[in-house]
């Protein structure tokens, strides 16, 4: 089964909870709300600003909005209980992107760059960095053109498999998946 969206809309973050699929739109300000095993369409919420990445933590939904935060959300109102500012040693960390939560962190991608970062969610601190530029390079050498290198094409997937315990990346246009560990 899938579901089309509307062409001017723009899918972007996505997470599955309590029997229901919520996906994000990356500029028109909603989330579309599916039933898990119809994919029929149950509610529509809408929100200030883009929507880019979104997990759940099983109580509450997890999204951002391309600035250095995270805003946890009711999944039955879609309203803010909470904001959690993402921070490192050098400051505020702008760009978080795609989102994963696993055992209590949130795994995240830093915007146009091959770098996932660890977030501690009690306080929003950066426990860990792990570079990824070297993947396509070593793995898949030629797959993507030297001229779009720089742009688009880089880190910005991360899922995780509960059952096996494994996690996997790829990125926009990658022509493959990868599994990865954590220290």
């Amino acid at each position: 089964m899938k579901v089309d969206l509307d062409k001017k809309e723009f899918g972007e973050g996505i997470t599955v909870l309590n029997g229901k699929i919520y996906q994000l739109t990356w500029e028109h300000g909603k989330c579309f709300v599916y039933d898990f095993k119809t994919f029929k369409k149950i509610k529509e919420f809408t929100y200030d600003g883009e929507g880019w990445g979104m997990t759940n933590d099983g109580k509450y939904l997890i999204m951002n909005n391309s600035s250095n935060n995270l805003y946890y959300r009711d999944p039955e109102t879609f309203k803010i209980v909470k904001t959690l500012g993402v921070y490192d040693n050098n400051g505020a960390v702008a760009s978080i992107n795609e989102l994963e939560f696993v055992d209590g962190v949130i795994y995240s991608n830093i915007y146009q760059t091959n770098y996932i970062i660890k977030i501690d969610t009690a306080t929003g601190k950066v426990i860990g960095k792990a570079d990824f530029s070297y993947v396509l390079n070593r793995y898949a050498p030629n797959a993507i053109p030297d001229d779009k290198q720089a742009t688009d094409e880089v880190l910005n997937g991360i899922a995780y498999d509960s059952v096996g315990k494994r996690f996997f990346i790829t990125g926009k246009h990658w022509p493959k998946l990868f599994e990865v560990k954590f220290n």
